[in-house]
């Protein structure tokens, strides 16, 4: 079984979340996140399908420590919602504005 560690919200830093924010790859798996309606299993959310399981599931890691998303275990797979909210009471707006901006790249 799986046990994940999250951040409390007081616990989330900026530069924790500049950083994980920092490498494309989990930046684009922010953003595929954010599209979806439903919690997404760390597979669905994969921007590039043809990269490794460990590698995803590292990126899934450094978010999730950095308080962006909370994974939970439904059946075998790991489902990842983002934590909007309470990125929004640490931060107001700055996800917000890191994604518009990330869009014109």
């Amino acid at each position: 079984m799986a046990l994940f560690i999250h951040p409390s919200t007081q616990d989330i830093t900026l530069a924790g979340v500049l950083s994980a924010l920092a490498d494309p790859m989990r930046l684009k798996i922010v953003k595929g996140l954010m599209g979806q309606k439903d919690c997404m299993s760390c597979t669905a959310a994969a921007p590039c399908p043809d990269m490794a399981k460990s590698t995803l599931s590292n990126h899934f890691r450094v978010l999730r420590e950095a308080g962006l998303i909370q994974t939970t275990k439904k059946g075998v797979e790991h489902q990842n919602t983002v934590r909007e909210a309470d990125i929004n009471k640490r931060f107001p707006g700055l996800l917000k504005t890191i994604l518009k901006h990330a869009e014109d790249d």
